[in-house]
């Protein structure tokens, strides 16, 4: 899933692109993608508004809108006449592309907001995860407005906001139980962090990833602050990570290329050359160097919701995963398996090529 560095690229892509468009049609052709309205009423209520601005709160997109001339309908889902926001869950495969209305179509294009000027907004969404909803505006903060979105956008605090200093971090860690690789990704505890950041934050921060929040001193609380920022600054200075479906209106990331430990399990660690370890802590793979991030006496490895960490992943591939001449010796379903893991990597970049030309995939 996109996380906030992903997202805030796709919102600088588009800040630039629709800033000052006119909506004047929509087409949608899958109902859940809509979370507040059928598609007949979303419509209604997007027609003839002003694109104001594009924002982000957390893992979310926010479109803000201008007032409606239209006559306000009523409803307690009616956005009314007043400033509006559309909210953007992109969820696993959710992709945005402004593009000319001739631009070929898939079958993956689910709500295309059409602009005064010719061109169209396009969301896409393989998986059909994502989702749309509109809502009144507050004029101060730019979210909606309070009742009308009950647990839509995150609720933590904003990680490159000025206000999350290192001294309210090291206060929100005292006051939580639990570990720390979960914690981070908490939604309602910071916002936007996930699986990829988390890892990576924690390995810069020497801290390991099933330590206890609460046993955290303040200068390894202030270690990970600093972490946690730098790290997602720079994933934003990079455009993000695009592995699997992520892209964004003006092209791809390339922070995964200068990740440390994400997905690099059985690789020298870049800091003492040891093997990167994999395990899955709440179900999420998590990666991090046992020697680096040492885990304290008494925070034993059989974590609630942890599993594999004594499981032997600190080597390199074995031979039988290698390809070429390495390969000698390998079964018909080890074969099978290799071809699979090369492909998906090749066929998730095509993927992401030909969802900006507007093709097929």
């Amino acid at each position: 899933m996109p996380e906030l560095p992903e997202v805030e690229t796709i919102v600088r892509d588009l800040r630039g692109l629709v800033t000052g468009a006119r909506i004047v049609g929509v087409r949608s052709n899958w109902a859940r993608t809509l979370r507040s309205h059928e598609s007949e009423a979303f419509a209604g209520a997007v027609i003839g508004r002003e694109i104001e601005g594009v924002g982000r709160r957390g893992k979310q997109l926010l479109v803000w809108l201008g007032p409606s001339s239209g006559v306000d309908a009523g409803g307690g889902d009616s956005p009314g006449t007043g400033p509006a926001v559309i909210t953007i869950h992109l969820k696993m495969t959710g992709q945005l592309f402004v593009v000319a209305p001739e631009t070929p179509q898939d079958g993956h294009v689910h709500v295309v907001l059409e602009l005064a000027d010719g061109r169209e907004l396009r969301f896409r969404d393989m998986r059909k995860f994502g989702r749309i909803g509109l809502y009144r505006r507050d004029p101060v903060t730019g979210l909606p407005v309070e009742g009308q979105a009950p647990g839509v956008l995150a609720a933590g605090a904003e990680p490159l906001a000025d206000d999350f200093t290192a001294r309210r971090f090291t206060e929100m860690l005292a006051r939580r139980r639990g570990r720390l690789k979960t914690l981070l990704m908490n939604q309602d505890f910071l916002a936007g962090v996930g699986n990829i950041y988390a890892d990576e934050s924690l390995w810069r921060a020497r801290i390991h990833p099933l330590r206890d929040a609460h046993t955290l001193r303040p200068d390894g609380a202030r270690r990970l602050h600093t972490a946690i920022r730098d790290v997602l600054a720079e994933a934003v200075e990079r455009r993000g990570s695009s592995v699997d479906d992520y892209t964004a209106p003006d092209g791809d990331g390339s922070m995964q290329e200068h990740l440390a430990v994400y997905q690099r399990a059985g690789r020298p660690c870049l800091r003492c050359g040891r093997p990167i370890r994999r395990i899955v802590v709440g179900g999420r793979a998590t990666h991090f160097c046992s020697w680096c991030q040492r885990l304290p006496a008494g925070q034993g490895a059989t974590a609630t919701g942890a599993s594999d960490l004594r499981a032997p992943r600190t080597r390199g591939p074995r031979w039988t995963e290698l390809s070429g001449e390495g390969a000698l010796g390998r079964t018909a379903e080890e074969e099978v398996r290799a071809r699979r893991v090369a492909a998906t990597r090749t066929a998730a970049a095509t993927r992401r090529a030909a969802a900006r030309a507007g093709g097929a995939a």
